[in-house]
């Protein structure tokens, strides 16, 4: 059962301020990105949308003498942190079950370690879910996070895929009840 939609994060405030800041039309291409990885990887495809929805929830807008930094938001963001934060805190405040909310935030915090001393991290299946929801949706210089989507067809968006996970999640069901 679903505690919390697509539809109902982007109608939030906090996600109008500050998904709209990282790139809404982005957030959408991930979601839906997401949704078919799920299906692929054999994730909860409730959990993988809503994270990768919400995955750059915690940028920082990087500018310099009034025009963006790419440069300066490289080498000082940690957006997957405080995104992971923030994203935790919202789907608390609208009745996502906190273990599912646990689970979301830990894969927007490990969606890249852009942050992370040079390394291996070993991801789970939903956290490698939306970080490569993420990168097949990146443009050189980070400019997937300037493509435009008017509000209406978001949201329009957001219903539709939001009626694809209820379906595959009754499927499933269906499937395990058997």
């Amino acid at each position: 059962m679903r505690h919390v939609t697509l539809v109902q994060l982007f109608d939030h405030p906090i996600t109008q301020k500050y998904v709209k800041r990282s790139g809404m039309a982005h957030a959408v291409a991930c979601a839906y990105h997401a949704f078919r990885l799920a299906k692929k990887h054999k994730v909860d495809p409730d959990r993988a949308t809503k994270a990768a929805f919400l995955h750059d929830i915690g940028h920082y807008t990087w500018y310099r003498d009034g025009k963006w930094d790419y440069d300066l938001y490289k080498e000082n963001d940690i957006h997957a942190i405080k995104g992971s934060e923030r994203a935790h805190k919202l789907l608390i405040r609208l009745g996502e079950h906190p273990r599912t909310a646990k689970e979301i935030a830990l894969a927007i915090l490990l969606h890249t370690d852009s942050y992370l001393p040079e390394g291996y991290l070993e991801l789970n299946p939903l956290q490698h879910v939306v970080a490569l929801a993420d990168e097949l949706d990146e443009e050189p210089g980070g400019d997937h996070h300037y493509r435009t989507i008017s509000d209406d067809r978001a949201r329009r968006m957001l219903d539709r895929l939001d009626r694809k996970i209820e379906s595959t999640l009754i499927q499933n069901e269906m499937k395990h009840s058997m």
